[in-house]
């Protein structure tokens, strides 16, 4: 062991408790204690790097920082003998955040290096290297933290159960109780205002529901209910909120079941919650993963050939991911990882979003963890696959519904990493959401004067609704639907549509008819087919087969040409700007720097001249870049004091000399320039697909197929496999490729 100077001189601070400590895996990749050189944890820093020499990103962090001491950190399972006699382990019948503790299951082995000496061993009783050591090995990582944060965060109370006002006393009997509105006996929702029994909505796991509880809140105001059988002694239950549409705690839940005869400290909990039940359908979800015959499909491995681990809950946010990692724009801006922002990032790595999308890329695409599994007995089985348990984190961080550890709709998730991404790269010039950009073209026409507007907004996906038509003969269970092609779907996005209108032109109240035409086509075009309705008051899937053509799918007819020969534009309705700019206002709500200030740089002298990026802003919340140059001049070109300006100036007259640049509108009639290539063709094949499996939209699992050569393969969590049967009718979201991005 070599005498190192740095155990003395370095000054080291023993975590605390809430110390973010990257001891599971590295923070730039997905290598983890259980690789063959363990994982160097930082003593300065906690950052967790790999020690693999062809990587070693525990050096390059120390190249970076200069944090000379680590401890290396290696698990190793211990092998038991199965003994005759054995106790099989305690089944665990409730979800519960415990800490961890695997010392039974694993042999920990560390050292104490320095790179600053050349990475050799020294002593680790020096100092405060032995608290720092103890700490990190003893306290929760990292990830764990951020886990045990989205389910303790997950379930909150509200004012309608602080301030809930019950009905006189009631006795409930809990023997041979049933539904108030039909006979079902289990799925009991009591309400806790007046004692009614009501069933609930259809569950996965076969638990049946007619949805009488939500529909006796809707002719009662009655909001909150509690599942029968779910109640503990501790005063824990499943509560719903129907005022909020969302799970709550009653912290007084004793008190309010004692209204209705029933003592929380004789409950036994009889039947699994909401949680126990959507978490363990989610893992345990197997997909249609047999041939015909019976057999289970062969696993695959490989670069390409990845799966993830299911967290619990975050099949949505895997399957997105599959899909979007197999797009070019991805792959070639994250893979493999741009090594000067590793040198040069100035963040966190487990907190910086693109060391994180950079990490997901190379570890589905580099083929390092995609390998096959032996079992004691020498069977080969599937892979482990990668845990995204720290992107996840990340970008779910702040999100009321993406920072939980509930189950989340997949088409939401993938608009809201769009828009993170293109966030954070929004001054790199290497946008890779870029690939999904094109522009949709709006036409209104009055249908009193005939007179047209054109106007574009740009998009990243489209959201079409499955027209659905039941079977004259469905019986069952479950309705059946006819089935409908692809291009009747989108014949819905580009039908007619009658809305009411004040003509600027008539001036008077009448009607409109509004139409939908691509202006551009994307690299890449994401649908997401709205496959749903109310039925009982309970949103249900709409299992409407959709059916596609053999080989290239052709959009060509669905373009739009703009303002055409012999039609005359509509005058700008006055207040339009403000309307639209209090728009963009309410969808940029969210944007982490909506509420920083904003940089201008002013002028060295002589006369106010605007900044084009400042008018290009303005007009992007539907001011005219009159109204913008003007409003830009009277603040001193101060964005937020312009705004402000244009707000309480709306009726202020705009000098000539305030337009030299080309105004919002065209003389196409087109408010807003367009995004993507117009001379690219519409022509497309599909990529790959999201599909959902569950019998409602709150609830389910969800799965990715990819197109890979002439195969379709399945990504079903940390399952990979050649699928034969790929249900491309049945998907959620399409993702198609034009013929021109390969």
């Amino acid at each position: 062991m070599a005498a190192c100077p740095h155990t003395t001189s370095v000054r080291l601070n023993v975590p605390h408790s809430t110390a973010q400590i990257y001891k599971d895996e590295c923070t730039v990749c997905f290598d983890s204690p259980d690789n063959e050189g363990g994982l160097d944890v930082c003593l300065s820093c906690f950052n967790g790097g790999c020690t693999d020499p062809d990587r070693y990103h525990a050096i390059q962090h120390y190249n970076k920082e200069g944090h000379p001491l680590a401890v290396n950190i290696k698990r190793i399972k211990i092998q038991k003998d199965v003994r005759d006699g054995e106790e099989p382990p305690q089944k665990i019948t409730k979800i519960a955040v415990v800490a961890e503790n695997d010392a039974d299951q694993y042999e920990y082995i560390t050292e104490v290096k320095c790179y600053e000496c050349g990475g050799v061993e020294v002593d680790r009783t020096i100092g405060q290297i032995p608290k720092v050591v103890d700490a990190i090995m003893t306290s929760l990582s990292a990830s764990r933290q951020s886990e045990i944060k989205a389910w303790e965060e997950e379930i909150i109370s509200c004012d309608h159960i602080r301030n809930l006002a019950q009905d006189a006393e009631k006795v409930v009997a809990a023997e041979n109780a049933h539904c108030g509105n039909c006979e079902l006996g289990e799925n009991l929702w009591l309400c806790l205002v007046c004692g009614n029994l009501g069933c609930g909505r259809q569950q996965f796991g076969g638990t049946g529901g007619n949805g009488h509880g939500l529909a006796h809140f809707d002719a009662t105001g009655h909001g909150v209910a509690c599942k029968l059988g779910t109640i503990t002694p501790e005063g824990t239950a499943d509560i719903y909120c129907y005022h909020c549409n969302e799970e709550r705690s009653d912290d007084q839940l004793g008190a309010h079941l004692a209204r209705f005869g029933i003592k929380v400290e004789t409950q036994q909990k009889s039947i699994k919650t909401l949680t126990e039940l959507s978490l363990e359908q989610n893992q345990n979800f197997n997909f249609n993963m047999f041939t015909e015959d019976g057999k289970s499909f062969e696993p695959l491995f490989g670069p390409g050939y990845t799966g993830f681990k299911n967290l619990g809950n975050s099949c949505y946010m895997a399957s997105v991911l599959q899909s979007v990692f197999d797009l070019p724009a991805f792959i070639s801006r994250y893979f493999p990882a741009d090594a000067g922002h590793l040198q040069t990032c100035n963040q966190d790595p487990g907190k910086c979003l693109q060391c994180q999308l950079a990490k997901v890329a190379d570890g589905l695409l580099s083929g390092r963890y995609s390998t096959p599994t032996i079992t004691d007995s020498g069977e080969v089985q599937g892979q482990d696959g990668i845990a995204p348990g720290m992107f996840k984190a990340l970008v779910g961080r702040g999100h009321p519904e993406f920072s939980t550890m509930r189950q989340q709709d997949s088409f939401e998730f993938f608009q809201h990493l769009i828009k993170i991404i293109s966030q954070s790269e929004r001054t790199t010039g290497r946008d890779p959401t870029k690939t999904f950009e094109f522009s949709n073209e709006q036409r209104l026409q009055c249908n009193e004067c005939k007179k047209v507007r054109y106007s574009r907004d740009s998009t990243t996906a489209l959201s079409i609704a499955v027209p659905a038509t039941k079977k004259a003969n469905s019986s069952g269970e479950e309705d059946e639907y006819e089935s409908v092609t692809f291009e009747q779907c989108l014949d819905t996005y580009v039908a007619p549509e009658t809305l009411p209108y004040n003509c600027p032109s008539c001036q008077n109240g009448t009607t409109a008819t509004k139409t939908n035409r691509f202006a551009s086509f994307p690299e890449v075009l994401v649908i997401n087919m709205r496959r749903f309705a109310y039925q009982n008051w309970v949103p249900r899937k709409l299992a409407v087969p959709i059916i596609f053509s053999e080989g290239k799918i052709d959009l060509e007819k669905y373009r739009g040409h703009g303002l055409q020969a012999g039609e005359e534009l509509l005058p700008e309705d006055a207040p339009r700007g403000s309307e639209v700019a209090m728009d963009w206002l309410i969808q940029h709500m969210e944007d982490p720097d909506i509420d920083d200030p904003i940089v201008v740089s002013a002028p060295a002298g002589g006369a106010f001249v605007a900044n084009p990026e400042q008018i290009t802003q303005l007009a992007d919340m539907g001011f005219t870049n009159k109204q913008a140059k003007k409003a830009l001049k009277e603040t001193s070109g101060n964005m937020e004091r312009a705004v402000e300006w244009l707000f309480s100036h709306m009726d202020t007259p705009m000098d000539d000399d305030e337009d030299t640049a080309p105004s919002a509108s065209g003389a196409d009639g087109q408010s807003q320039a367009i995004v993507g290539d117009v001379t690219k063709k519409g022509q497309y094949h599909l990529a790959s697909f999201i599909s959902h499996k569950g019998p409602s939209v709150h609830c389910g699992h969800y799965v990715s197929h990819i197109k890979k050569g002439n195969q379709w393969v399945l990504f079903n969590d940390n399952k990979v496999v050649d699928d034969p049967k790929a249900p491309v009718d049945n998907a959620y979201i399409y993702i198609f490729k034009r013929e021109d991005t390969e």
